[in-house]
Order: C-alpha cells, then structure tokens, then sequence
C-alpha cells in the first residue's frame, strides 16, 4: 500500500516539475532568485497548483530562473525555442528580461504570455500578450484618486528601467489630462539600496504626492526613505507593489500608502456585481488554502488567469494543429486575439490583433494600507 502511495507521489512530482512526458510544452522564464524574486516566486508556487492537463492534452512546464537579468532571460528563451521545442514561453513577471524574451519569441514565431506589463515598440508585440494591466491602465486608477483627493503636483521616483521609465511616460501623459504636474524625477537602479539623495531632491520639491516605481519588496526601501526624511504628502505605489512584502518589510512606514492593483487582491471587498468577484476569490481560497492566510498577490494571480486564458485559447488552436509545430503556435496567437471577451481574477481581457494589452481603463483598483492589510479606496 506505502509502495503505491509512494509511487502516485512520485508521478505527481514529476508531472509537475515537468519531467513527465507532455504534449504541450510549455517553458517559463522567472525571477527566482535577485531583485525581483518577491514576484517570481508566487508565479511559481501558483504554477505547482496548476492542473495536469489542458484542453485534453497534457502540460509539461520547464521552469528557469533568469534572476532578474534580461541577459538571462534571452539564454531562457533561446533554450526553450532551440532545445525544448516549446509550444509557448511565459514570463518573465520582471520588466527588463520579459523584454528580452519578447524579442526571442517574436524572432521563433512563439506566443509569449509576459507576466509583467512589457512596453515594445510598435510592431515588435506581435507574439506577445500581457497578462498584468499596462501601466497606462494603472495610471488611469491613481490619477482618478489623486484628482479626488485634490493632487495637483506629484514626485516621481522610480527605477532607471524600462519599467520605470514606461511608468513616467504613462502616468504624466494621464496627470496632464487632469491638471496634474509631474515637478520633480528621480531614478535609481534595482539593485540600489539607498535613494538618500534622490528623496531630498523631490521633498525639497516639496510635491502633493510621491509616486513610487518599484516591485515586490524592494519598493519598500524608497517608501522608507521617503517617510524617513520627514516628507508629509500622500504616496503612491504602482501594481508591480501589490504584494505584502510592500508591508512585511515596510512595517509601520508604508501605512496609509495608497497602492493600485487589479481586483484579484481583494477579492472579497469588490460589489456582487463585479464580474471578476467570483473568479477572483476561486483563486485566493485555492491559493492560500495552500500557502496560508494572505498570501494572495497580484503576481499570483496572474499565473492563475494564464491557465484560463490558456483553458480558452489552447482547444481552438488544437482544432487547426497538434503541438509541437509552427502551425499550432501560429494557431494559438491566433487564438488569443479572436477568443473574445475573458474575464480572469485581475478583470476582463479582450485581446485583438491590433491589442495584445486587453485590459480597460476602468481595471485598476486603488487600495490603502490600513493597519497592516489592504483597504480599497
């Protein structure tokens, strides 16, 4: 009995470690480890509660760590088109290697579901849909709560990256439509770990608001410092922050912070009517029926949508090709931008090919850190 057991462990682990023979492969790409492991690590015990099968077919998924390094996300990239003969990459859930891999799959003719809000240059997008909201749709929430809360000048201080500099780009083309001035910009790298000079510029600017652009834990460090260098204002944190490491290492300096993020975080608190309410809390029940009380994230979250959208996508590409061909991943993108209307916990994507974005400007939700825990706005 003991050997039987034994042996349906055993299968298990393999199938979900992927050494288990599959008909779709599927490769991943993810911060496991460097500054961007708060975001990747979730993704990945979210991935280890997928199901064994989709759209009949089993899943085999390779997992890699890029360690937050875009150099290590195109060698993932590269490894999983040439070697593993993958049928679709996702990841990377950080900016700077989901940007690599863009460039690998759109190269390989195969669909990349980025787990991170990737800016492209026009044209360059077309093998890869987001699944997080754009940083345009995010800005849209926060400047709809600071044009209420009477903001009309906002610090920025975000990472030197392209995720911080889409993030400036986005949020002062939707500020200036509302009369908002950005009057101050700071930088600092990821790997930093002290802005000091950068947070005495901007509270010498003396700004309503501080907008900060940082993810996972190290979104705190600027926070801290901020409120350290005795700045009154209200602060505001992008979605790449909607996780709790935002108040595990922040403590008592990141209450009151105002954080936008997709409804997956507070699944509970949205109305009856919210058509993601349902979804949103399958997720968090099943996930922290695993993981423990609040340990829900919007990075979670996100690997839970890509099995919906996969669950959708994958039976309409099956109808055209078999995995492990061109046609069958040139059927998937295709796919993905006809499926239609798709509500997942974080809100409602509907792709098209002239749209690998999907979300609405109405998606984001303003939350506050109250007590330790997320309130929403």
């Amino acid at each position: 009995m003991r050997l039987k057991k034994n042996a349906a462990c055993v299968a298990i682990a393999l199938l979900v470690s992927g050494s288990a023979l599959a008909d779709i492969t599927i490769g991943v790409s993810l911060p496991l480890t460097g500054p961007a492991s708060g975001l990747g690590i979730p993704v990945n015990q979210q991935m280890k509660l997928w199901p064994a099968t989709i759209g009949g077919e089993k899943v085999k998924l390779i997992i890699l760590d890029d360690a937050t390094d875009p150099t290590n996300g195109a060698k993932n990239a590269s490894r999983f088109v040439t070697d593993d003969k993958v049928d679709i990459i996702i990841g990377s859930v950080a900016t700077p290697p989901a940007t690599t891999i863009a460039a690998v799959a759109a190269d390989s003719g195969t669909v990349q579901l980025s787990l991170s809000p990737v800016v492209l240059p026009p044209g360059k997008d077309g093998w890869t849909f987001r699944m997080p909201q754009s940083n345009a749709v995010m800005s849209h929430a926060i400047v709809g709560l600071m044009t209420k809360q009477g903001v009309k000048t906002v610090g920025f201080l975000g990472y030197t990256d392209v995720y911080g500099e889409s993030w400036l780009k986005d949020f002062t083309a939707e500020a200036n439509k509302h009369g908002i001035k950005v009057v101050a910009a700071e930088r600092f790298s990821r790997a930093d770990t002290s802005v000091t000079g950068q947070v005495l510029k901007l509270v010498s600017a003396n700004p309503d608001a501080i907008l900060i652009v940082a993810s996972g834990s190290g979104a705190a460090m600027p926070h801290m410092a901020v409120v350290e260098r005795g700045y009154k204002g209200k602060i505001y944190q992008t979605h790449a922050a909607a996780s709790r490491d935002l108040m595990r290492v922040g403590g008592k300096s990141v209450e009151g912070a105002y954080v936008v993020s997709g409804p997956a975080v507070i699944a509970e608190q949205l109305p009856d009517n919210h058509p993601s309410k349902k979804i949103a809390i399958d997720f968090v029940q099943q996930f922290e029926k695993t993981y423990g009380p609040g340990s829900r994230n919007q990075f979670a979250g996100h690997s839970y949508d890509t099995v919906l959208v996969l669950e959708k996508a994958i039976p309409i590409a099956l109808k055209k090709a078999r995995p492990g061909t061109k046609e069958f991943r040139a059927a998937l993108r295709d796919a993905l931008q006809t499926m239609g209307r798709t509500v997942v916990s974080h809100g409602v994507v509907n792709w098209t090919a002239a749209d690998h974005w999907g979300y609405t400007p109405e998606t984001g939700v303003m939350l506050k850190v109250v007590n330790g825990d997320w309130k929403v706005e």
